[in-house]
């Protein structure tokens, strides 16, 4: 099949097309539990006679050694969460994959809301993979604290400590499993993510020219970062308006 190209037409269709072990990595974030409402009701009526044939045909086109980040949240319905995010993971683990992390993203700019519990800031980011990563490039961040001693400890399961070399002393550090992004804002989706979110997973979990896909492609994000970190892209959108503002976003790549 086609590769860098938006599919305007169901993720189902598009991964009937691909072979088993066709993607590197999937990057995405479905719909949350009809929380939003998409071009075309993309999003009505989403269930699990839905997201579970998602998830289970993702395991087939993923490569071995391959990665789906998996960008989810939970509606709060009659005063409780639905917990849809956890059985997606459940069953995605079920399906094959790995539960290789759960990483979260945390929102520095969330939308002020007002009812009996804290400020909601963050969704989950499953890092679900097909046997063990194949590819992992650690982002590295400044080690605010430098201590003379390059020494560390880590606690076994016998509850023992047992000393070992750290990059505590170094001066960069493995970024922990918490990202945090300003919201990213566009007036004609309703949920898009930030750049700096699917950059940052494109860059971790693939190398140059590896193919990234993303089964609910939206305004096109995944695709747009995709080129800028010169990987290759395949998109499934089921909305026209929204294929097309991808297109144009990822024209301007080009133009610039």
């Amino acid at each position: 099949m086609k590769i860098n190209t938006i599919y305007n037409e169901d993720c189902l269709d598009t991964m009937a097309r691909m072979p088993d072990g066709f993607v590197d990595l999937t990057v995405t974030s479905p719909p949350y539990d009809n929380l939003r409402s998409y071009k075309n009701k993309v999003g009505e009526n989403w269930g699990e006679h839905i997201w579970k044939p998602i998830i289970k045909e993702l395991f087939r086109v993923t490569k071995v050694g391959g990665v789906v980040v998996w960008v989810v949240g939970d509606a709060t319905i009659k005063g409780s969460e639905t917990g849809t995010s956890f059985r997606q993971a459940l069953w995605a683990m079920d399906c094959g994959f790995r539960l290789h992390d759960t990483m979260i993203y945390h929102k520095n700019n969330p939308l002020p809301l007002h009812h009996n519990r804290y400020q909601p800031s963050f969704e989950y980011m499953f890092v679900f993979s097909n046997g063990r990563p194949e590819i992992f490039i650690p982002i590295k961040d400044i080690c605010t604290y430098k201590h003379k001693e390059k020494r560390g400890y880590i606690r076994l399961p016998s509850g023992e400590t047992k000393q070992f070399n750290s990059d505590r002393g170094k001066r960069y550090k493995y970024r922990h499993n918490i990202f945090s992004y300003n919201l990213g804002k566009t007036s004609k989706h309703p949920a898009i993510y930030p750049d700096a979110l699917a950059n940052d997973h494109i860059i971790s979990w693939s190398n140059p020219g590896d193919l990234v896909y993303d089964p609910f492609m939206g305004s096109g994000t995944t695709a747009k970062m995709s080129v800028l970190a010169g990987r290759n892209y395949i998109g499934s959108e089921i909305s026209k308006e929204y294929c097309e503002i991808a297109e144009q976003r990822i024209s301007l790549i080009y133009h610039v």
